[in-house]
């Protein structure tokens, strides 16, 4: 299932990056490696990778402010490798447009379960029938085959993940939801996810969504349990 899926590995560590490439390569991905942002830069470019491997401690470019620079430009799953683990670094990193996050020393087994979850979930999304493209609640208007949502007909910019998480929710509107159902239905891998990251996910979700962030009426917490999308809102 991994052949054709191209792996952008951005690690100024040799030793790492070498075995990260040799490993992808044995479990059927393409896989090129960048010593440093300016060269990740530059590949990325030139090629069509499918997912991007980022250091967050680069010797040229802060791995935080190239993930910024990438997402100006493109959607590319983008995973943050850190030997930073703290909660403060995990915010910056998704807040800038990272999809998930991995503190070294890392397996190798349980990054590449990470990598194949993601392509599964994009797989079986782009494979689904065209009809019924268009999940409305309200005045907000999700578009499955284009990843477009809009709200009072202004559109929202979300990242791909962002996306997918407000529209499992949205779909099954009044379910609740905990963190780890929506790791697994989102990122596909509840067993694996650190459940902060979904906390990020949401209150970014509600910052661009919500007018008041800090009292939603649309993403809501049911305290003790999780989150779900309040059909109250479509009546708003």
């Amino acid at each position: 299932m991994n052949m054709n899926k191209s792996i952008l590995i951005i690690e100024d560590e040799h030793d790492i990056s070498r075995v990260l490439k040799d490993y992808l390569v044995k479990q059927g991905f393409a896989a090129d490696t960048a010593g440093n942002g300016v060269d990740g830069m530059r590949m990325l470019a030139a090629n069509a990778y499918d997912y991007v491997i980022l250091d967050i401690m680069l010797p040229d470019i802060d791995g935080i402010e190239l993930c910024r620079r990438i997402r100006e430009n493109s959607q590319v799953p983008i995973l943050i490798l850190s030997a930073r683990g703290s909660d403060t670094d995990k915010v910056l990193g998704l807040g800038f447009g990272a999809d998930d996050y991995m503190t070294k020393p890392f397996s190798l087994s349980e990054l590449v379960a990470r990598i194949q979850a993601h392509f599964r979930r994009y797989d079986s999304i782009a494979q689904q029938q065209p009809s019924g493209n268009i999940l409305q609640a309200g005045p907000l208007a999700i578009d499955r085959k284009s990843y477009r949502v809009t709200l009072h007909e202004q559109e929202v910019s979300l990242s791909a993940k962002e996306f997918e998480l407000l529209y499992h929710l949205v779909k099954h509107r009044n379910q609740v939801f905990s963190k780890s159902q929506l790791l697994d239905a989102v990122w596909g891998y509840g067993a694996y996810g650190d459940e902060n990251t979904v906390t990020v996910y949401i209150r970014r979700l509600r910052e661009k969504l919500e007018r008041d962030p800090s009292s939603p009426k649309l993403l809501r917490t049911v305290w003790g349990v999780g989150y779900k999308f309040s059909e109250d809102f479509a009546s708003e």
